[in-house]
């Protein structure tokens, strides 16, 4: 029997009333009205469409957008001035710096500079660290998505076995962090793991996180697994260019019990999470005035 599709752009589009409706009752309730600054820094065209759909999103949801474009070359001075501007500006309440930046400007040294509490990427280390020993702070967003599916899926993970491929600081650890806070006993797998196959085959919950095309095939699935490819690969195939994951989606179907599609399953969740941890992080300040 082949597996149920979980539908992430429908999923997303619902979210996004949720924080719409929230986002309006804040206004009304506080005055505030959740503030997102996007950052982007040359013109790579992958990045300008990520911010054109971020900032589609965010007057979807009634949220205020501050955009900033700034040349290829701009220096790293330049752009962590306005990173401390932005932490000082009380009407932004979420700092993405879109990835990834011209060489001359030091990725680490910018993420490292935003406000924990606007970091709505949830990269800075101190939310890494939150996360890490169970605090409130912001998770990244396509982990943050993806938990959210399986937890419409499966409400208890607890007896579990999850198994992560991939160990980015994006998405395979605080993937692996949010499944344990869910009782799952977790395993991440990476490129040194012994017998990938056989590993994955004992997962009850697959998350594919590794940026190779269609690299799990079906014959690495248990039998009625919740599978999540988090996985979007440019190729090219029958002579045009397509997005496909890191499960290969045609094997895989027929033995997971459910699995996400590339595209259309996690991608619209990382989106709308940008949405809800903004919301939060809005809430949260207002609350403390």
């Amino acid at each position: 029997m082949a597996a149920e599709i979980i539908d992430g752009f429908a999923a997303a589009a619902a979210l996004r009333q949720e924080v719409a409706a929230r986002a309006a009752e804040l206004q009304r309730s506080h005055g505030v009205v959740p503030g997102l600054a996007v950052v982007l820094v040359g013109e790579d065209p992958a990045s300008a469409v990520y911010v054109r759909n971020k900032l589609k999103a965010t007057a979807e949801c009634g949220l205020k957008s501050f955009e900033f474009k700034l040349p290829e070359t701009t220096g790293e001075a330049e752009l962590l001035d306005l990173v401390a501007k932005l932490n000082a500006d009380p009407a932004v309440h979420g700092i993405l710096v879109q990835l990834p930046l011209p060489k001359q400007i030091n990725t680490d040294k910018v993420l490292g500079l935003i406000d924990p509490d606007k970091d709505v990427d949830g990269f800075h280390p101190v939310n890494a660290g939150r996360l890490s020993v169970g605090l409130p702070g912001f998770v990244p967003c396509t982990p943050r998505g993806a938990q959210i599916l399986i937890d419409k899926l499966m409400p208890s993970l607890a007896g579990k076995h999850a198994v992560v491929i991939g160990r980015s600081n994006i998405v395979g650890k605080p993937m692996a962090q949010l499944l344990l806070q869910r009782n799952a006993t977790v395993t991440i797998a990476h490129s040194k793991t012994a017998d990938l196959p056989a590993l994955c085959r004992t997962a009850d919950v697959l998350v594919a996180a590794v940026g190779r095309a269609r690299m799990v095939k079906g014959d690495w699935i248990k039998p009625g697994a919740v599978v999540i490819d988090v996985g979007i690969n440019r190729i090219e195939e029958d002579g045009k260019g397509k997005l496909v994951g890191d499960v290969d989606f045609a094997s895989a179907a027929p033995v997971a019990g459910h699995i996400t599609p590339v595209p259309r399953g996690v991608g619209p969740m990382t989106i709308a999470c940008l949405m809800l941890n903004t919301l939060d992080s809005a809430a949260r300040a207002a609350a403390a005035k």
